[in-house]
């Protein structure tokens, strides 16, 4: 059995009245409801100070964030294992110079911050496109 203080408390008849008509309708006792009454009403009044967040409240969105934390991680993770695996297929293929690398990082990390990590695969492929047209025009005048 959990540790509880007892305590008596004067009710007037009215209260008496809600605490009779209202404390059955969740399945709880009528110590439960009181206590669940004090802890309501002591949250609301931590929010009026808007100091904190109340306890149910705050629990609900630890939990929540819990989730999506664990969620973003599972899938950070098999999105490096999918990278890795691209970068290493590519590494054994090609044989690109370390400078070509170097300025191909540092165009990268311009078109990240650019785009602010919304760059897709069909954007950079018509960018190449017309870089390409561009290259060709020149070639041939």
């Amino acid at each position: 059995m959990e540790d509880r203080t007892k305590m008596t408390i004067r009710l007037r008849p009215e209260t008496l009245r809600r605490l009779e008509q209202w404390y059955g309708v969740e399945n709880s006792s009528k110590n439960e409801f009181i206590e669940d009454a004090i802890n309501y009403y002591a949250d609301a009044l931590a929010l009026k100070d808007n100091t904190l967040l109340p306890r149910a409240v705050k629990s609900a969105i630890d939990g929540r964030l819990g989730q999506f934390e664990d969620r973003f991680a599972r899938l950070a993770y098999k999105t490096a294992v999918e990278l890795d695996m691209q970068n290493g297929l590519l590494a054994d293929e090609l044989n690109v110079p370390e400078e070509d690398l170097r300025r191909r990082r540092a165009e990268s990390v311009r078109n990240v911050k650019y785009t602010n990590g919304s760059i897709s695969l069909e954007q950079r492929m018509r960018e190449s496109d017309a870089a390409l047209d561009d290259e060709g025009d020149e070639w041939q005048d």
